[in-house]
């Protein structure tokens, strides 16, 4: 799985970098996914593209409605990028969006009220969903032969229950990054670090001038912690290690085993520190995550650096459309911790799964699927599309030649663990880093905690 999706980025992120030289001379699971590469396919069949019009254009009229997470400028994105959909066929999306995704969704299919479609919380959630018999299956929807082409066999394999595919990836994102303004690094003679002990000795001398070095915001809805869980599986490959990270997902290790505490108390070195985070751990709690890195642009700037996804461009720029990608903010990978653990890249990704089967919901997940409609997205910001091909000159800034280098050097790529896990454990993950960041102290207790909701939720 790993090495594949790391082969699709890799894939889709060079082009960008070779498409920018050559115009500007520069530039979530019971049933485990697999952990090493998919075993070799044989050669797809020629096939034609998966049509870039639904229907080749037929007005189909009706609605079709859709769930997700997105708000804001995401869902300003979105709609753009359904937009030509509605116009060739006359079907109308009827968008619902809320940060507590998988408890909203849970709800209105058990209560039998899915939606058509929705945007899945991760892979985890889909192989409950198909387990149950709630998704519908794609293979006899999707041009498939088409589908393998287009998309890396690591991305369809994380869709796939039981040898059929029930979610396709619109969306992917790499997450290990810290961002920062190198303007203001190079005022303050600042130089970014490439090593954990690096890192916390920058951390300690800007917090030394009163300053506070980071900038974190866990505030998200009902999904509020996520940013939280990230922070830690970034922590725990780099600590632990790949094999070890796995078997935490798996819950084939608990959650109170000595692995998974130590990557809760080093997140905890800087979060539990109220002279290291900008507004301290009420503002943590308070801060939502899409406005987390704006202090980093004030003059004097409030923090110093804000670990997140690449996603957050799009929030940047949105806040701050003056500011110039490379020059006025940037990112360096997330550092090493333990040498001999490498420097494994954590990555994840926006699933789309069809929970009625309808002409309008069968239309609306093929358009969705196809490189004209993600390029509607990628053009606008922060979008990583998982579809190979993509244009690379659709994308507006050249960071992206920076992690296209950075996933080429990653010693290991894993998904994203919380939304590899069933929805009880992740919702009991987002949580629990809640009431550590209120109470650090009380950590043993909130890992015992999601222990019994993971000890239910896996039999």
């Amino acid at each position: 799985m790993c090495e594949s999706i790391k082969r699709a980025l890799c894939i889709a992120l060079t082009l960008l970098v070779l498409g920018a030289l050559l115009l500007a001379g520069c530039g979530p699971t019971p049933t485990p996914a697999p952990t090493k590469p998919p075993a070799p396919t044989a050669p797809p069949v020629p096939a034609t593209p998966v049509p870039t019009k639904p229907a080749a254009g037929e007005k189909i009229g009706g609605s079709v409605s859709v769930l997700a997470v997105w708000g804001g400028d995401e869902l300003e994105s979105f709609k753009a990028m359904i937009k030509p959909f509605e116009d060739s066929t006359g079907v109308k999306v009827e968008y619902e969006g809320t940060r507590d995704l998988n408890a909203v969704l849970t709800t209105r299919v058990q209560g039998g009220n899915p939606p058509d479609l929705a945007g899945l919380p991760g892979p985890g959630q889909l192989q409950e969903f198909a387990k149950s018999g709630k998704l519908v299956a794609l293979d006899n929807i999707l041009d498939m032969n088409a589908i393998r082409q287009q998309y890396d066999a690591g991305w369809l394999n994380l869709a796939t229950y039981n040898g059929k595919l029930y979610g396709i990836f619109s969306k992917a994102a790499v997450k290990s990054l810290v961002w920062y303004n190198p303007k203001v690094f190079k005022a303050a003679g600042y130089e970014v670090p490439k090593t954990w002990d690096e890192l916390m000795a920058l951390t300690a001398k800007i917090a030394a001038t009163g300053k506070a070095p980071w900038c974190i915001g866990l505030e998200s809805g009902a999904a509020s912690g996520w940013p939280a869980t990230d922070w830690i599986e970034d922590i725990m490959l780099r600590t632990a290690g790949v094999d070890t990270y796995d078997k935490w997902w798996k819950h084939q290790i608990p959650w109170t085993d000595p692995a998974v505490k130590n990557g809760w108390t080093t997140w905890g070195k800087i979060v539990a520190n109220d002279k290291y985070v900008f507004g301290g751990k009420q503002g943590v709690l308070s801060t939502n995550f899409g406005q987390s890195p704006f202090p980093m642009f004030t003059d004097p700037p409030g923090c110093y650096m804000h670990r997140q996804a690449s996603f957050i461009t799009d929030f940047i720029q949105k806040q701050y459309p003056k500011l110039k990608s490379g020059e006025d903010f940037n990112f360096f990978p997330f550092p090493p911790i333990d040498s001999a653990k490498g420097n494994p890249l954590l990555v994840a990704g926006d699933l789309f799964g069809m929970f009625r089967d309808t002409p309008q919901s069968r239309a609306l997940i093929k358009y969705l699927t196809t490189a004209d409609a993600q390029s509607i997205w990628a053009k606008r910001g922060g979008f990583l599309s998982a579809n190979k091909t993509v244009p690379p000159s659709v994308y507006p800034d050249l960071l992206t030649q920076q992690i296209a280098d950075m996933l080429a050097r990653a010693s290991a790529v894993r998904f994203d663990a919380s939304d590899l896990m069933p929805e009880a454990v992740n919702s009991a993950f987002w949580k629990g880093t809640l009431d550590y960041v209120q109470n650090p102290a009380n950590l043993d207790n909130v890992l015992t905690t999601i222990e019994r909701a993971a000890k239910d939720a896996y039999k």
